[in-house]
Protein backbone atom coordinates (compact mmCIF):
# COMPACT_ATOMS: atom_id res chain seq x y z
CA UNK A 1 0.00 0.00 0.00
CA UNK A 2 1.42 3.35 -1.15
CA UNK A 3 0.61 6.24 0.85
CA UNK A 4 -2.18 7.09 -1.33
CA UNK A 5 -3.75 3.60 -1.04
CA UNK A 6 -4.28 4.25 3.21
CA UNK A 7 -5.55 7.82 3.03
CA UNK A 8 -4.05 9.76 0.48
CA UNK A 9 -1.74 12.82 1.82
CA UNK A 10 -2.60 16.07 2.14
CA UNK A 11 0.30 17.28 -0.53
CA UNK A 12 -1.54 14.90 -3.20
CA UNK A 13 -5.05 14.86 -2.59
CA UNK A 14 -8.10 16.79 -3.05
CA UNK A 15 -7.26 20.37 -1.36
CA UNK A 16 -11.33 21.05 -1.44
CA UNK A 17 -11.23 18.13 1.25
CA UNK A 18 -8.26 18.41 3.57
CA UNK A 19 -6.43 22.04 3.01
CA UNK A 20 -3.25 22.51 1.00
CA UNK A 21 -1.21 20.99 4.12
CA UNK A 22 -3.15 17.97 5.62
CA UNK A 23 -4.92 14.93 4.79
CA UNK A 24 -7.62 13.96 3.51
CA UNK A 25 -9.96 14.06 5.76
CA UNK A 26 -11.93 12.81 6.39
CA UNK A 27 -23.69 6.20 7.21
CA UNK A 28 -28.16 3.71 7.66
CA UNK A 29 -31.54 3.02 9.11
CA UNK A 30 -34.96 2.94 8.09
CA UNK A 31 -35.66 6.54 9.17
CA UNK A 32 -38.71 8.52 7.85
CA UNK A 33 -37.49 10.05 4.46
CA UNK A 34 -35.04 7.67 3.21
CA UNK A 35 -34.57 5.62 0.38
CA UNK A 36 -34.77 2.07 2.30
CA UNK A 37 -34.19 -0.27 -0.56
CA UNK A 38 -31.58 -2.60 -0.06
CA UNK A 39 -30.39 -3.19 -3.48
CA UNK A 40 -29.99 0.05 -6.09
CA UNK A 41 -32.36 0.67 -8.55
CA UNK A 42 -29.09 1.60 -11.00
CA UNK A 43 -26.99 -0.85 -12.55
CA UNK A 44 -24.21 0.91 -13.89
CA UNK A 45 -21.14 -0.86 -14.81
CA UNK A 46 -17.55 0.89 -15.14
CA UNK A 47 -17.90 3.29 -18.31
CA UNK A 48 -21.63 2.88 -18.79
CA UNK A 49 -25.07 3.39 -16.87
CA UNK A 50 -28.56 2.69 -17.24
CA UNK A 51 -31.01 5.63 -16.99
CA UNK A 52 -31.63 6.31 -13.09
CA UNK A 53 -35.31 5.27 -11.47
CA UNK A 54 -37.48 7.57 -10.26
CA UNK A 55 -37.10 8.39 -6.55
CA UNK A 56 -39.29 6.98 -4.26
CA UNK A 57 -41.75 8.89 -2.84
CA UNK A 58 -40.48 8.74 0.32
CA UNK A 59 -37.14 10.43 -0.64
CA UNK A 60 -35.54 13.66 -0.14
CA UNK A 61 -36.42 16.20 -2.47
CA UNK A 62 -32.60 16.59 -2.98
CA UNK A 63 -32.27 13.09 -3.64
CA UNK A 64 -33.70 13.93 -7.15
CA UNK A 65 -31.31 16.67 -7.59
CA UNK A 66 -28.20 14.37 -6.86
CA UNK A 67 -28.65 11.04 -8.42
CA UNK A 68 -28.25 12.27 -11.58
CA UNK A 69 -25.26 14.52 -10.55
CA UNK A 70 -23.25 11.53 -8.88
CA UNK A 71 -24.37 8.92 -11.80
CA UNK A 72 -22.38 10.92 -14.78
CA UNK A 73 -19.58 11.50 -12.16
CA UNK A 74 -19.24 7.62 -11.46
CA UNK A 75 -19.94 7.18 -15.48
CA UNK A 76 -17.13 10.00 -15.68
CA UNK A 77 -14.57 8.10 -13.52
CA UNK A 78 -15.05 4.72 -14.54
CA UNK A 79 -16.69 3.95 -11.16
CA UNK A 80 -18.13 0.65 -11.02
CA UNK A 81 -20.46 1.28 -7.93
CA UNK A 82 -20.94 3.36 -4.87
CA UNK A 83 -23.56 3.47 -1.75
CA UNK A 84 -24.30 7.22 -0.72
CA UNK A 85 -25.85 8.17 2.27
CA UNK A 86 -26.91 12.11 2.87
CA UNK A 87 -29.12 12.86 6.33
CA UNK A 88 -30.00 15.83 6.65
CA UNK A 89 -32.59 16.86 9.42
CA UNK A 90 -35.00 19.09 8.22
CA UNK A 91 -34.92 17.67 4.80
CA UNK A 92 -34.80 13.92 5.01
CA UNK A 93 -32.33 11.22 4.64
CA UNK A 94 -31.42 9.42 1.60
CA UNK A 95 -29.66 5.87 0.92
CA UNK A 96 -28.78 5.00 -2.70
CA UNK A 97 -27.28 1.96 -3.77
CA UNK A 98 -25.93 3.21 -7.05
CA UNK A 99 -23.96 1.26 -10.02
CA UNK A 100 -22.76 -2.55 -9.48
CA UNK A 101 -21.20 -4.47 -6.31
CA UNK A 102 -19.54 -7.87 -8.46
CA UNK A 103 -18.80 -6.97 -11.81
CA UNK A 104 -18.39 -10.62 -12.53
CA UNK A 105 -22.24 -11.31 -12.44
CA UNK A 106 -23.44 -7.96 -12.76
CA UNK A 107 -24.96 -8.00 -9.39
CA UNK A 108 -26.44 -4.38 -8.03
CA UNK A 109 -24.99 -2.77 -5.20
CA UNK A 110 -26.55 -2.83 -2.03
CA UNK A 111 -27.40 -0.37 1.01
CA UNK A 112 -26.21 -2.95 3.50
CA UNK A 113 -23.00 -4.03 1.81
CA UNK A 114 -20.02 -4.27 3.98
CA UNK A 115 -16.99 -2.42 2.82
CA UNK A 116 -13.43 -1.51 3.99
CA UNK A 117 -13.41 1.86 5.25
CA UNK A 118 -9.59 2.72 5.14
CA UNK A 119 -8.16 5.49 6.86
CA UNK A 120 -11.40 6.57 8.10
CA UNK A 121 -9.97 3.74 10.56
CA UNK A 122 -7.38 6.63 11.97
CA UNK A 123 -10.46 7.97 13.53
CA UNK A 124 -11.70 4.99 15.79
CA UNK A 125 -7.71 4.19 16.45
CA UNK A 126 -7.32 7.84 17.98
CA UNK A 127 -11.23 7.72 20.33
CA UNK A 128 -9.46 4.31 21.60
CA UNK A 129 -5.75 6.59 22.66
CA UNK A 130 -8.32 9.39 23.69
CA UNK A 131 -10.42 6.72 25.44
CA UNK A 132 -7.29 6.00 26.96
CA UNK A 133 -6.26 9.71 27.71
CA UNK A 134 -9.09 10.85 30.23
CA UNK A 135 -8.81 7.34 31.86
CA UNK A 136 -5.04 8.79 32.76
CA UNK A 137 -3.31 5.55 31.27
CA UNK A 138 -1.64 7.60 28.71
CA UNK A 139 -0.89 11.49 28.17
CA UNK A 140 -0.77 13.33 24.80
CA UNK A 141 2.26 15.06 25.53
CA UNK A 142 4.13 11.61 26.88
CA UNK A 143 6.97 11.18 24.97
CA UNK A 144 6.22 7.45 22.40
CA UNK A 145 9.57 5.85 24.02
CA UNK A 146 7.67 5.66 27.01
CA UNK A 147 5.76 2.79 25.49
CA UNK A 148 7.40 1.59 22.33
CA UNK A 149 10.87 2.18 23.19
CA UNK A 150 12.34 1.15 19.32
CA UNK A 151 10.95 4.06 17.95
CA UNK A 152 13.86 6.05 15.94
CA UNK A 153 13.90 9.74 17.70
CA UNK A 154 10.76 8.29 19.67
CA UNK A 155 12.12 10.22 23.15
CA UNK A 156 11.31 13.42 21.14
CA UNK A 157 8.18 12.30 19.22
CA UNK A 158 4.96 12.76 21.62
CA UNK A 159 1.54 10.89 21.61
CA UNK A 160 0.12 14.06 20.29
CA UNK A 161 2.25 14.36 17.56
CA UNK A 162 1.64 10.88 16.56
CA UNK A 163 -2.23 11.46 16.31
CA UNK A 164 -1.58 15.41 14.64
CA UNK A 165 0.51 13.73 11.64
CA UNK A 166 3.50 16.33 13.25
CA UNK A 167 5.63 13.03 14.18
CA UNK A 168 8.06 13.09 11.68
CA UNK A 169 8.31 9.57 11.05
CA UNK A 170 8.00 8.65 7.31
CA UNK A 171 5.22 6.10 6.21
CA UNK A 172 5.81 3.06 5.73
CA UNK A 173 3.52 2.98 2.83
CA UNK A 174 5.85 4.98 0.80
CA UNK A 175 8.71 2.44 1.10
CA UNK A 176 9.01 1.00 -2.36
CA UNK A 177 10.14 -2.32 -1.01
CA UNK A 178 7.17 -2.81 1.07
CA UNK A 179 4.81 -1.66 -2.08
CA UNK A 180 6.86 -4.20 -4.20
CA UNK A 181 6.05 -7.51 -1.24
CA UNK A 182 2.28 -6.28 -1.06
CA UNK A 183 2.22 -6.61 -4.80
CA UNK A 184 3.84 -9.66 -5.18
CA UNK A 185 1.63 -11.19 -2.39
CA UNK A 186 -1.65 -9.69 -1.77
CA UNK A 187 -2.86 -12.14 0.89
CA UNK A 188 0.18 -12.10 2.83
CA UNK A 189 -0.17 -11.41 6.44
CA UNK A 190 1.43 -8.21 8.00
CA UNK A 191 2.35 -7.62 11.44
CA UNK A 192 2.59 -4.49 12.95
CA UNK A 193 6.30 -4.81 13.21
CA UNK A 194 7.07 -5.34 10.05
CA UNK A 195 4.86 -2.20 8.88
CA UNK A 196 7.15 -0.20 11.40
CA UNK A 197 10.05 -1.59 10.37
CA UNK A 198 9.60 -0.61 6.62
CA UNK A 199 9.41 2.59 8.04
CA UNK A 200 12.50 2.82 10.80
CA UNK A 201 14.93 1.95 7.68
CA UNK A 202 14.54 5.30 6.95
CA UNK A 203 15.61 8.72 8.30
CA UNK A 204 12.87 10.92 9.59
CA UNK A 205 10.84 13.39 7.61
CA UNK A 206 11.98 16.64 9.23
CA UNK A 207 12.30 17.00 13.31
CA UNK A 208 9.06 16.24 15.78
CA UNK A 209 6.90 19.27 15.79
CA UNK A 210 8.15 20.62 12.97
CA UNK A 211 5.59 20.43 9.80
CA UNK A 212 2.99 18.46 9.01
CA UNK A 213 3.47 15.15 6.76
CA UNK A 214 0.36 12.53 6.82
CA UNK A 215 2.19 8.98 8.14
CA UNK A 216 0.44 5.54 8.16
CA UNK A 217 3.52 4.81 10.53
CA UNK A 218 1.69 7.32 13.16
CA UNK A 219 -1.37 5.03 13.26
CA UNK A 220 0.46 1.76 13.45
CA UNK A 221 2.21 3.12 16.50
CA UNK A 222 -0.78 4.27 18.08
CA UNK A 223 -2.29 1.04 17.89
CA UNK A 224 0.80 -0.91 19.15
CA UNK A 225 0.79 1.83 22.33
CA UNK A 226 -3.13 1.19 22.53
CA UNK A 227 -2.16 -3.02 22.57
CA UNK A 228 0.32 -2.01 25.18
CA UNK A 229 -1.13 -0.04 27.52
CA UNK A 230 -4.21 -2.33 28.00
CA UNK A 231 -2.93 -5.75 26.99
CA UNK A 232 -5.47 -6.39 24.32
CA UNK A 233 -5.33 -7.11 20.63
CA UNK A 234 -7.07 -4.32 18.19
CA UNK A 235 -10.01 -6.06 17.19
CA UNK A 236 -11.39 -6.73 20.51
CA UNK A 237 -10.91 -3.06 21.52
CA UNK A 238 -12.32 -1.69 18.46
CA UNK A 239 -15.42 -3.95 19.34
CA UNK A 240 -15.80 -3.65 23.00
CA UNK A 241 -14.26 -0.08 23.14
CA UNK A 242 -16.05 1.73 19.92
CA UNK A 243 -18.70 -0.45 18.36
CA UNK A 244 -20.60 -2.24 21.16
CA UNK A 245 -20.69 1.31 22.88
CA UNK A 246 -22.27 3.00 19.94
CA UNK A 247 -24.48 0.57 18.22
CA UNK A 248 -22.49 -0.23 15.20
CA UNK A 249 -23.41 -3.93 15.05
CA UNK A 250 -21.98 -4.22 11.61
CA UNK A 251 -18.68 -2.98 11.98
CA UNK A 252 -15.26 -5.22 13.20
CA UNK A 253 -11.72 -4.95 12.60
CA UNK A 254 -11.04 -8.18 11.36
CA UNK A 255 -7.97 -10.78 12.66
CA UNK A 256 -4.95 -10.12 11.12
CA UNK A 257 -5.29 -13.05 9.00
CA UNK A 258 -8.80 -12.73 7.70
CA UNK A 259 -9.60 -11.11 4.35
CA UNK A 260 -12.44 -12.27 4.27
CA UNK A 261 -15.89 -9.92 4.21
CA UNK A 262 -19.35 -10.68 5.47
CA UNK A 263 -22.14 -10.71 3.37
CA UNK A 264 -23.45 -9.16 1.51
CA UNK A 265 -20.50 -6.83 0.79
CA UNK A 266 -19.66 -5.23 -2.43
CA UNK A 267 -16.46 -6.09 -4.65
CA UNK A 268 -13.73 -4.01 -4.84
CA UNK A 269 -11.90 -3.22 -7.80
CA UNK A 270 -8.52 -1.16 -8.74
CA UNK A 271 -6.51 -0.12 -12.18
CA UNK A 272 -3.37 -0.01 -10.70
CA UNK A 273 -0.83 -1.92 -8.17
CA UNK A 274 0.29 -0.14 -4.89
CA UNK A 275 3.89 0.42 -6.18
CA UNK A 276 2.22 2.56 -9.48
CA UNK A 277 0.24 4.82 -7.13
CA UNK A 278 3.21 5.26 -4.95
CA UNK A 279 4.82 6.39 -8.03
CA UNK A 280 1.75 8.47 -9.30
CA UNK A 281 1.96 10.17 -5.55
CA UNK A 282 5.66 10.81 -5.86
CA UNK A 283 5.27 11.99 -9.43
CA UNK A 284 2.22 14.47 -7.82
CA UNK A 285 4.25 15.44 -4.96
CA UNK A 286 7.28 17.05 -7.19
CA UNK A 287 4.62 19.15 -9.14
CA UNK A 288 3.10 16.46 -11.66
CA UNK A 289 -0.22 17.83 -12.12
CA UNK A 290 -1.37 15.33 -15.11
CA UNK A 291 -0.11 12.34 -13.60
CA UNK A 292 -2.53 9.67 -13.98
CA UNK A 293 -3.35 6.25 -14.33
CA UNK A 294 -3.68 5.07 -17.56
CA UNK A 295 -6.40 2.26 -18.76
CA UNK A 296 -7.14 1.33 -22.39
CA UNK A 297 -11.25 2.00 -22.87
CA UNK A 298 -11.98 -0.90 -22.35
CA UNK A 299 -9.57 -2.37 -19.93
CA UNK A 300 -11.60 -4.09 -16.71
CA UNK A 301 -10.22 -3.11 -13.46
CA UNK A 302 -8.78 -5.88 -10.91
CA UNK A 303 -11.01 -7.23 -8.42
CA UNK A 304 -8.56 -7.10 -4.95
CA UNK A 305 -11.67 -7.43 -2.34
CA UNK A 306 -9.68 -10.03 -0.23
CA UNK A 307 -6.05 -8.03 -0.53
CA UNK A 308 -5.20 -9.06 3.21
CA UNK A 309 -6.08 -5.69 5.74
CA UNK A 310 -3.28 -6.61 7.69
CA UNK A 311 -1.28 -4.22 5.81
CA UNK A 312 -3.11 -1.30 7.05
CA UNK A 313 -3.75 -2.12 10.50
CA UNK A 314 -4.92 0.44 13.02
CA UNK A 315 -4.24 3.32 10.13
CA UNK A 316 -6.71 1.26 8.06
CA UNK A 317 -8.58 -2.21 8.19
CA UNK A 318 -12.01 -1.85 9.84
CA UNK A 319 -15.14 -2.90 7.75
CA UNK A 320 -18.01 -1.30 7.91
CA UNK A 321 -21.89 -0.32 6.40
CA UNK A 322 -23.48 2.69 5.74
CA UNK A 323 -25.70 2.37 9.13
CA UNK A 324 -23.24 2.16 11.08
CA UNK A 325 -21.21 4.87 9.59
CA UNK A 326 -23.60 7.37 10.11
CA UNK A 327 -23.22 6.54 13.75
CA UNK A 328 -19.36 6.92 13.89
CA UNK A 329 -19.70 9.80 11.38
CA UNK A 330 -21.42 11.80 14.33
CA UNK A 331 -19.16 10.67 17.00
CA UNK A 332 -16.34 11.65 15.24
CA UNK A 333 -17.50 15.24 15.51
CA UNK A 334 -19.27 15.10 19.13
CA UNK A 335 -17.18 12.77 20.95
CA UNK A 336 -19.94 10.82 23.11
CA UNK A 337 -17.01 8.56 24.44
CA UNK A 338 -14.62 11.12 25.37
CA UNK A 339 -14.35 14.56 28.19
CA UNK A 340 -15.66 17.35 26.66
CA UNK A 341 -11.75 18.81 27.15
CA UNK A 342 -10.58 16.06 25.26
CA UNK A 343 -13.48 15.90 22.43
CA UNK A 344 -12.19 19.92 22.71
CA UNK A 345 -8.49 19.20 21.91
CA UNK A 346 -9.22 17.06 19.24
CA UNK A 347 -10.80 19.00 17.03
CA UNK A 348 -8.50 22.22 17.11
CA UNK A 349 -7.50 22.78 13.54
CA UNK A 350 -5.69 25.77 14.45
CA UNK A 351 -2.53 24.60 12.98
CA UNK A 352 -4.08 23.52 9.97
CA UNK A 353 -7.07 21.45 9.15
CA UNK A 354 -6.06 18.10 10.46
CA UNK A 355 -6.77 17.64 14.65
CA UNK A 356 -6.11 14.74 16.48
CA UNK A 357 -7.21 12.25 13.92
CA UNK A 358 -10.30 14.24 12.82
CA UNK A 359 -9.89 16.95 9.81
CA UNK A 360 -11.69 19.70 8.47
CA UNK A 361 -13.35 18.76 5.64
CA UNK A 362 -14.57 22.06 4.68
CA UNK A 363 -15.17 25.23 7.18
CA UNK A 364 -17.65 23.84 9.56
CA UNK A 365 -17.44 20.05 8.84
CA UNK A 366 -15.56 17.36 10.40
CA UNK A 367 -14.72 14.36 8.60
CA UNK A 368 -12.14 12.14 7.02
CA UNK A 369 -11.64 10.18 3.98
CA UNK A 370 -9.87 6.20 3.46
CA UNK A 371 -8.60 4.10 0.52
CA UNK A 372 -7.48 0.67 0.59
CA UNK A 373 -7.24 -1.67 -2.58
CA UNK A 374 -10.36 -1.57 -3.89
CA UNK A 375 -12.45 0.90 -2.00
CA UNK A 376 -12.53 4.78 -1.63
CA UNK A 377 -14.42 6.37 1.32
CA UNK A 378 -15.79 9.59 2.84
CA UNK A 379 -17.52 10.56 6.19
CA UNK A 380 -18.15 13.67 7.26
CA UNK A 381 -20.84 15.15 9.97
CA UNK A 382 -21.76 18.92 9.67
CA UNK A 383 -22.57 20.02 13.13
CA UNK A 384 -24.73 23.13 12.50
CA UNK A 385 -26.63 21.11 10.48
CA UNK A 386 -26.67 17.78 12.39
CA UNK A 387 -25.79 16.42 9.28
CA UNK A 388 -24.10 13.18 7.63
CA UNK A 389 -22.84 12.13 4.61
CA UNK A 390 -21.12 8.89 4.35
CA UNK A 391 -20.07 7.59 0.54
CA UNK A 392 -18.04 4.72 -0.44
CA UNK A 393 -16.96 3.92 -4.08
CA UNK A 394 -15.45 0.10 -5.06
CA UNK A 395 -12.77 1.63 -6.86
CA UNK A 396 -9.74 3.17 -5.04
CA UNK A 397 -8.48 5.75 -8.11
CA UNK A 398 -10.50 6.77 -11.35
CA UNK A 399 -8.02 6.27 -14.71
CA UNK A 400 -7.50 8.74 -17.00
CA UNK A 401 -7.79 11.94 -15.40
CA UNK A 402 -5.15 13.97 -13.04
CA UNK A 403 -4.67 11.90 -9.98
CA UNK A 404 -5.78 14.58 -7.64
CA UNK A 405 -9.23 14.23 -9.44
CA UNK A 406 -9.23 10.56 -9.65
CA UNK A 407 -10.51 9.79 -6.02
CA UNK A 408 -13.64 8.80 -6.75
CA UNK A 409 -15.93 8.99 -2.91
CA UNK A 410 -13.79 12.61 -2.64
CA UNK A 411 -15.45 13.47 -6.25
CA UNK A 412 -19.34 12.10 -5.04
CA UNK A 413 -19.00 14.28 -1.86
CA UNK A 414 -17.73 17.15 -3.41
CA UNK A 415 -20.94 17.39 -5.73
CA UNK A 416 -22.92 16.84 -2.30
CA UNK A 417 -21.12 19.18 -0.89
CA UNK A 418 -21.81 21.55 -3.62
CA UNK A 419 -25.47 21.66 -4.05
CA UNK A 420 -26.69 21.24 -0.20
CA UNK A 421 -23.73 22.86 1.77
CA UNK A 422 -22.74 25.92 0.29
Amino acid sequence: MSSTACSQRGRTSAAWLAGATAALVGLVSSACGADNSSVGSTTAVSGSSSSPSPEPESAPEFAAQLRPALMAKMEELRVPGAIVLVDVPGQGQWLAALGVGDLAVKTPMRTDDQVRIGSITKTMTASIVLQLVDEGRVGLDDPVAKFVPEVPNGAAITVRQLLNMTSGLMSYTADEAFNREADAHPDKVWTSAELLAAAFRHPPVFPPGQQFDYSNTNYVLLGVIAERITGQDLPRLFKERLFDRLGMTHSRFPAAADASLPRPYAHGYDFVTLTGLDQLEKAAAAGNTETKVMASPGAMPADVTTFNPSFASAAGAVISTAADMKIWAKEMATGSLLEPDTQRQRLDFEAGRYGLGVGQSWPGAVGHAGSVPGYQSVAVYVPDKRASIFVVANLQVAPDVPFTEALPAIALTKLIQERLFQ
